[in-house]
């Protein structure tokens, strides 16, 4: 009768192992779907995209990198981002070598980095049409101003020099 008991009492065990694996798995996809559902912020950067490719082992998703300039001359600023749609990837590879702004999404506290390598996740691209840099004025006029050797007083006409 004792081995009737533990045979029991091991598939007791082993069915306490897998109901309580089945709980830790329900709770991690509970977790990745509320994570992949809330942004926790969401926002536009504008830039040049200078790489993007697929990556992953398992997972492939689009992994990018744009330069963000504020002022010309400027050192520029890394944005790196995540694409997990391939018609946006296909978008954003269509818009490289032109300035672009990106709409993300940043999804917090994801349980892998399956979903992506970066938090930053774009979802839509719009290529941004060039405008010149703006002018910068100095604040003192006189550098506006012709050097003295070149400039006239004001109403006078160059002088010609003398025929000899």
């Amino acid at each position: 009768m004792r081995r009737t008991t533990r045979r029991h009492g091991g598939a007791a065990l082993l069915w306490w192992l897998v109901g309580l694996l089945a709980v830790a798995g329900l709770a991690i996809a509970l977790w990745s779907w509320a994570m992949l559902s809330w942004s926790y912020s969401s926002g536009e950067r504008a830039g040049w995209v200078q790489k993007l490719s697929k990556k992953g082992w398992l997972c492939k998703t689009w992994e990018g990198e744009m330069a963000m300039v504020s002022m010309p001359g400027a050192m520029p600023e890394k944005f790196l981002f995540t694409v997990r749609d391939d018609a946006t990837a296909d978008k954003i590879n269509k818009a490289m070598g032109r300035r672009v702004a990106l709409h993300y999404e940043e999804h917090i506290l994801l349980p892998t980095a399956c979903f992506g390598e970066t938090a930053h996740f774009v979802y839509e691209v719009r290529t941004i049409e060039e405008v010149p840099a703006p002018m910068v004025v100095p604040n003192d006029p006189s550098a506006l101003s012709a050097p003295q050797s070149q400039a006239q007083p004001a109403g006078q006409q160059p002088s010609q020099p003398a025929a000899q």
